[in-house]
């Protein structure tokens, strides 16, 4: 299917300011969707990523502000549409630590309220973003869709209780869901949680690159190739019900990243391991690596953005928006 697919097809896209959500809200509207974003509501109508936009896309999109925890506020932002992508969350780890509460709330919360919401208004797909980080430190590679669940952190923890209620939901009442499990997504917008962005701009500001462990290995993603096969297991009857991993199948440790970066950017910059970035040490994510057979099976989906290719379109937005990062931690 291709993305002509989209053109009037009313479609809900949930933590619509987000990273990855801000590139699928574009593509979307892009391909002739009607796009509806969700927001998180804040008093001074912040859009978060959205204002990266193309000028010509951002008027095309309807913008609604709610909290995810508000059953009344995503009944009505559900009310009408074909599609909805819920992409929606708190997603930072170190943060679950400290506030684990809230972060199931909404994550796990804001799932059922999507859920609920769409069984009752009979809503054609439901799209529910998962993580990786479900997985835990791999204890096989590549990792397919029946690898164990071992959540580390508060927020993967999080994420497993939503896939259940996606999965619980299809089972019981047979709801049209999908759950997607992207591996570590990257590219331009993404915060400084993330290692790359974080990498990235201590390259091109700073004589070093503080880092935690550098030993663990991720398998990288580039954000287009990610929303490309969110948009593909949305429109193809045959994910319903499945969970499907969305990653490149090739690993590099963070030392290795690093390396690679720090040539692109093409400066004399070390690379330091700061005990101060540190995840706590029963939460590290060793190792992961996807299996995406069942996305190549199901979707006719691959990468099409190698590592470095994306790395350095990367580099480059970056380099032009340098006064949107502020360096900080980071998690894998």
């Amino acid at each position: 299917m291709t993305s002509t697919a989209w053109r009037g097809r009313p479609v809900l896209v949930t933590g619509a300011g987000g990273f990855i959500a801000s590139h699928l809200v574009e593509q979307l509207a892009s391909a002739g969707a009607l796009v509806r974003a969700f927001l998180r509501y804040n008093s001074r109508h912040q859009e978060g990523n959205l204002k990266f936009a193309e000028p010509g896309l951002r008027e095309q999109l309807q913008l609604i502000y709610g909290d995810l925890r508000d059953m009344g506020a995503i009944r009505d932002a559900v009310q009408g549409v074909d599609t909805v992508f819920h992409l929606g969350a708190l997603i930072s780890i170190p943060y679950s630590y400290t506030n684990p509460v809230e972060v199931i709330d909404t994550n796990v919360g804001g799932t059922m309220n999507v859920l609920l919401a769409a069984r009752e208004l009979r809503t054609r797909r439901v799209v529910l973003t998962s993580t990786s980080e479900v997985y835990g430190t791999a204890q096989y590679v590549p990792m397919n869709e029946q690898h164990p669940l071992q959540p580390q952190s508060p927020y993967a923890a999080s994420k497993v209780a939503a896939d259940m209620l996606g999965l619980s939901f299809h089972k019981s009442y047979g709801a049209p869901v999908t759950i997607v499990r992207p591996f570590n997504t990257y590219g331009p917008r993404q915060s400084m949680r993330a290692v790359i962005p974080t990498i990235i701009t201590q390259a091109l500001t700073q004589d070093a690159v503080k880092l935690g462990a550098l030993h663990p290995t991720r398998d990288f993603l580039f954000v287009e190739d990610t929303v490309r096969a969110f948009q593909a297991a949305a429109l193809h009857d045959s994910t319903v019900g499945e969970v499907i991993n969305f990653g490149s199948g090739a690993t590099i440790s963070i030392g290795e990243l690093a390396e690679m970066i720090i040539r692109i950017v093409g400066r004399d910059v070390a690379v330091v391991e700061d005990d101060h970035r540190l995840r706590p040490q029963a939460s590290e994510v060793q190792r992961l690596q996807a299996d995406r057979s069942k996305a190549a099976q199901l979707l006719g989906w691959s990468p099409q953005v190698s590592l470095e290719e994306g790395l350095k379109l990367t580099t480059t937005w970056i380099s032009e928006h340098l006064g949107e990062f502020v360096p900080q931690v980071y998690h894998t």
